[in-house]
């Protein structure tokens, strides 16, 4: 009888063999695993490496860089231009100068829409005003803006155009308060020879820990009236807000409205009534401030600055608790590191990070969403903006027509308010996406100031026939 015991012993085997194959696999791959875990864990443990030391005095990034080479490879990635459908810039080339040394620019606003030279007609924003670029540019756009040879601007401006930590303290002897003080005050020629570099990590990070810190004073007692006015006594934002908070408070050092203060010029940013447009307005309008005198029309006229910090804080995402730095600068890994992209630019160029980790749809719709609201924004500044020129055409009619200032007065008030309103949203740098609900209500009130301001300069103007009212007429 032929039983061939042989066969299940070469089955046993070749599965035993197999077994053994696959459990020899799985322990490698399990071993490569933890092996894998162990370098992560232990690259974690050292966030940065201490290449240098770094002081509160070291102002140049690329010295900061050599301890913090990931963050510093983004920094250096701010000298793209790159446009979005409302925003970012052209590279222009154009050939240097001794008066201007740039060989790139960004295409002129005030090109792309004219009706922005009459809005600020007899202002040095008339003269030349182009569209933002990065981080990279900041000083070297304000250096050379045309701006500077229509008006004497003041060391002031620095505050949002260089890195100023050192330039402060060395001007105050060690006081920033001080110092920020003196700069203000001093011609811009003069203050900037005390600069060297655009905003720089100094500016955001304490050097001994890496914590956000603010170091703009100008901040510092926007922040404590602001926090008055609700309530809070003796604020102190580097001691009392919390790191999310801070994440939006170091960009709001610059990107902010704000105005020069007395014959000191000294930088004041006016939220002690509050953020919104209307308590801005009122501020300015108790203290009796004008940034000029409109030249058509003699209105003493507002001319709003870049006021994202105050839109978006009147927006959905600052209510969601979702700082600056979550859409513009959102978190990325690099190996076992999670660090914050220091290139910072619109969230646009960067949907997939900066927006996908809350909204879970296509980066085409997020996309879409976007750029709906920003039309319809658009739009609405369009009608605002034909409204305030059509005042000022009925202002300039009148005033041609002899009307007196009393009787302008009221017709002037509606372009202030209406001008402000408009520009308010026309110089906040999202096209209306921080706030789009707030961006309405203030275009659709800045539309309300024109018409009514039409009304009233209407009635001063000659009826075909006759002649102006006598009322009205200057003396």
């Amino acid at each position: 009888m032929n039983t061939h015991p042989t066969q299940p012993r070469r089955g046993s085997i070749n599965r035993f063999l197999l077994a053994a194959i696959l459990a020899a696999l799985v322990a490698v791959g399990a071993l490569a695993m933890l092996m894998n875990i162990f370098e992560r864990k232990q690259e974690a443990r050292s966030p940065f490496f201490r290449v240098v030391e770094l002081t509160d005095d070291t102002t140049d990034p690329a010295i900061w860089g050599k301890n913090f080479p990931l963050q510093y490879d983004d920094y250096k990635r701010t000298v793209d231009q790159q446009r979005t459908r409302y925003g970012g810039s052209e590279a222009l080339p154009r050939t240097p100068t001794q008066a201007d040394l740039r060989s790139i620019i960004s295409q002129s606003k005030i090109e792309e829409d004219p009706r922005l030279k009459q809005m600020w007609a007899g202002y040095a924003f008339a003269k030349d005003f182009r569209e933002e670029r990065g981080h990279a540019y900041m000083l070297d756009d304000q250096r050379y803006t045309e701006r500077q040879h229509v008006v004497k601007q003041p060391g002031a401006c620095l505050n949002c155009h260089a890195s100023m930590v050192t330039a402060y303290k060395a001007a105050g002897d060690g006081d920033i308060v001080k110092g920020f003080d003196k700069i203000c005050a001093m011609p811009y020629a003069e203050s900037a020879k005390l600069v060297t570099h655009p905003v720089s990590c100094i500016d955001c990070h304490d050097p001994a820990t890496m914590a956000l810190r603010i170091t703009r004073p100008a901040f510092m007692e926007g922040i404590r009236n602001l926090k008055t006015s609700q309530g809070v006594k003796d604020y102190d934002v580097n001691r009392d807000a919390t790191r999310q908070e801070m994440r939006s408070y170091v960009c709001g050092q610059c990107h902010v409205e704000y105005h020069f203060k007395g014959p000191e010029k000294r930088l004041t940013f006016p939220w002690s009534k509050g953020l919104k447009v209307e308590q801005i307005t009122a501020y300015y309008d108790e203290s009796g401030f004008k940034d000029w005198t409109h030249a058509d029309t003699g209105a003493p006229v507002l001319k709003a600055q870049h006021p994202e910090f105050e839109m978006w804080n009147q927006g959905i995402h600052a209510r969601s608790g979702v700082a600056c730095a979550d859409c513009h600068m959102p978190y990325k890994r690099e190996g076992a590191h999670k660090i914050s992209d220091h290139h910072v630019r619109s969230p646009l160029l960067n949907i997939n990070r900066s927006c996908q980790t809350c909204h879970k749809w296509s980066e085409q719709e997020l996309k879409e969403r976007v750029e709906i609201i920003q039309d319809r924004t658009y739009k609405l500044r369009n009608v605002a903006m034909d409204a305030l020129l059509d005042l000022i055409e009925d202002l300039k009619a009148a005033k041609a027509a002899g009307a007196s200032d009393d009787a302008l007065k009221a017709g002037r008030d509606a372009q202030r308010h209406a001008q402000f309103y408009l520009d308010f949203v026309e110089a906040e740098n999202s096209t209306g996406f921080h706030a789009p609900e707030e961006a309405a209500r203030i275009l659709g009130e800045s539309i309300d100031f024109s018409r009514k301001g039409q009304k009233a300069v209407r009635e001063l103007l000659p009826r075909p026939g006759t002649a102006a009212p006598t009322a009205a007429l200057a003396p």
